[in-house]
């Protein structure tokens, strides 16, 4: 019977779209965060276009019940991953109804606790995961109206897609009810939950741009969110459609797996991004925050049909994003961020053999070459013509779901560009062709050196130092400036003193870093012109600076370490933990070593964020600093829902396993884990 089963499910995956036509879902859930889960009672209204006689509702490991379809009980299965309804459904309107229970194993995060004050929990659906969280479908074309009441505790707020039509409180519980108007795919579903402060704005054509930030970071809000109101008017005249949503908002949430998410009418995005006036220079959330808001349209608006046209999600976004900067930041950046991305695509070329036009290429191909090739159509059938193709395409396939061909079609309305030549060069070949890039770029100056530049990688220094010394002497972009001194790095101190000397007198917070980073052994006669670095406004350039000093000259290392004691850096507390790290690896230093090892034992565990973390625990190993306590804060790493920081945890208990003492202790602290963190170490242990 399960087979029967499994063999109509995989039937129905492939045919229900064409049969059953999903409208609108009406969603009433409570979240639990002690047990992390999730109840809810669930109300679709779905058209049957033609005969069918099982429907089915992607359903991660829930349980279900009271399913009724038009007021009437119906029989139902389950598999684990799918509710199928078992039923002769003729053509016609129908009313399904049911209630069910979910625990998440995955997209929905239960991150810090109420007990520490920090609780969030948001979603990240992206692909086809929202259907561990909220029965749904997988299948992106599948695509419908979304209106969500959300119950939780009273002390925090939820958000969620669409408009708050209603909010009331019940006892200590508040009820909060979104209603969208348009429909979308289930992967663009979200919520978020936790204690924010909100900032508001207006676009130019109304739109109301809630921007939401920790109360603890509200002094971080502007340089945050800055540009945020100026790339949302830009991209809604530069697309030429209007926002196809009633609201828009973004919320910074703890431990998000990405930079950003583009959930219909209310993106989160990663905490990295929530910066101080010093952090903006390094860390700005201007390209994501462009690149999230132009998903809006393109992948949202309309979205790919399967992960072969992936690029006209990510290409567009990438693309627009970049001109939003343009806008912004000028040219000299906009191309400069073109050559950035031509290089990786020629290095990634000798070994990438997959397309744009294959649902496996990878992410490089689907955002910067399908950023690439937008950038090539653009200019080859002009900007009028190009802008005239995409708001015809956009209106044409609003709400739906859109393939290559699709866009193409619109092109030839406009232009008689050789489209069979341009895709087979940019969309179905894994080659990256750097000649035409080149010449695209040349129509900038600043990339007219950028690229005499290039050709001089391999010549001695003496036959290229006076071209570089007058470039850096000019006022070229600092990108180019940035290339010269990576040029350097291999050089002779003596032969590119001067030159070094020149790159710190540019006063540019981005060229002088390059110099900070890329000369790690400083001699006595340059000491005192690297120590200016010290005092750069760049967190980055501070924690290259102080570490290259303190390692090169250790008579001053108390100096250093007074100087900058205070510092704290971004919110992953870059400098901090440096300082910390030094200030216990330098014997003559204070005597309050315990005390620093405390905290910095307490950065690596799970009261703070795994950025912080990784740094934390990298320092420890690296210094040599290892007890009981960082050991299980590297075990519990494993454990982590974010798999670049489990990752690293694993990576660093093998490499810590080999030394007899330590895995001693590993197997010591075993009994005392929790069930998850014993299921990883035992399995370390016994590779």
């Amino acid at each position: 019977m399960k087979y029967l089963f499994l063999l109509l499910s995989l039937f129905t995956f492939a045919q229900q779209t064409k049969s059953v036509d999903f409208k609108t879902v009406n969603g009433k859930i409570s979240v639990n965060p002690n047990t992390k889960s999730v109840t809810g009672a669930v109300s679709y209204v779905f058209k049957v276009l033609k005969p069918i006689d099982t429907i089915k509702i992607d359903a991660q490991n829930m349980t279900f019940s009271e399913v009724e379809l038009n007021n009437k009980k119906i029989p139902f299965v389950t598999n684990g991953k799918e509710l199928l309804l078992i039923y002769p459904f003729h053509k016609g309107k129908n009313h399904l109804q049911f209630s069910y229970q979910a625990k998440p194993k995955q997209t929905m995060y239960f991150v810090g606790s109420e007990t520490t004050q920090n609780l969030q929990i948001w979603t990240q659906g992206q692909g086809k995961y929202t259907s561990h969280w909220f029965p749904s479908f997988d299948d992106v074309n599948e695509k419908v109206i979304f209106n969500m009441e959300i119950i939780f505790d009273s002390k925090y707020q939820i958000l969620s897609n669409g408009v708050l039509k209603k909010k009331y409180n019940e006892k200590d519980m508040t009820h909060w009810s979104y209603q969208m108007k348009k429909p979308m795919s289930s992967y663009l579903l979200m919520i978020a939950i936790g204690n924010f402060n909100k900032s508001h704005q207006k676009s130019k054509s109304g739109i109301p741009l809630d921007m939401y930030i920790n109360p603890k970071d509200i002094s971080k809000q502007e340089p945050t969110y800055r540009y945020s109101k100026e790339i949302f008017d830009y991209l809604e005249k530069e697309i030429g459609v209007k926002y196809p949503w009633k609201i828009y908002r973004q919320i910074p949430v703890s431990e998000f797996l990405y930079a950003g998410m583009e959930n219909t009418s209310a993106t989160l995005f990663t905490t990295r991004y929530v910066v101080d006036e010093v952090g903006f220079e390094d860390r700005s959330y201007t390209n994501v925050n462009a690149h999230e808001l132009a998903h809006q349209w393109f992948g949202d608006l309309i979205t790919a049909q399967s992960g072969k046209d992936h690029w006209l999600q990510e290409g567009f976004a990438t693309y627009y994003a970049l001109l939003a900067e343009k806008e912004i930041y000028g040219e000299d950046y906009f191309y400069s961020k073109l050559y950035e991305s031509s290089m990786q695509l020629k290095q990634a070329s000798k070994t990438d053999t997959i397309p744009v036009l294959n649902a496996k290429a990878s992410s490089l191909s689907f955002y910067q070459k399908g950023a690439w090739a937008l950038h090539v159509l653009r200019d080859g059938i002009g900007e009028k013509a190009f802008k005239k193709a995409v708001k015809s395409y956009l209106n044409k396939y609003a709400y739906q779901n859109v393939t290559t061909q699709n866009f193409f079609d619109e092109i030839k309305k406009v232009s008689d560009y050789d489209l069979a030549n341009f895709s087979k060069v940019w969309l179905e070949s894994s080659g990256f062709n750097s000649e035409v890039a080149n010449t695209l770029l040349a129509k900038n100056k600043a990339m007219q050196v950028q690229l005499e530049v290039d050709k001089l990688r391999n010549k001695p220094l003496a036959e290229k130092y006076n071209f570089f010394e007058k470039t850096l002497q000019s006022n070229v972009f600092f990108t180019v400036k940035e290339a010269i001194v990576g040029q350097l790095m291999k050089e002779n101190f003596e032969d590119k003193k001067q030159l070094l000397g020149l790159a710190l007198k540019t006063q540019n917070i981005q060229v002088r870093q390059a110099v900070a980073s890329t000369l790690q052994k400083i001699p006595e006669e340059f000491r005192i012109e690297y120590e200016t670095l010290l005092d750069d406004k760049s967190y980055q350039t501070q924690e290259f600076a102080l570490y290259n000093l303190w390692n090169n000259f250790g008579n001053k290392r108390n100096v250093y370490l007074d100087k900058s004691k205070n510092w704290i850096g971004f919110n992953d507390l870059n400098l901090r933990i440096l300082w910390l790290s030094l200030a216990i690896s330098t014997p003559e230093y204070s005597v309050n070593k315990e005390k620093f090892i405390q905290e910095l034992v307490n950065y690596s565990s799970p009261n703070y964020e795994a950025t912080t973390r990784q740094n934390a625990l990298e320092y420890l190993i690296n210094f040599n600093i290892i007890n009981e306590a960082i050991l299980k804060n590297l075990v519990n790493a494993t454990t982590h829902h974010m798999w670049q920081f489990s990752k690293f945890g694993r990576e660093n208990i093998r490499v810590l396993l080999k030394n007899p003492e330590i895995r001693t202790s590993f197997q010591t602290i075993l009994p005392s884990l929790n069930e998850k963190e014993q299921f990883q170490l035992d399995r370390l242990l016994k590779e």
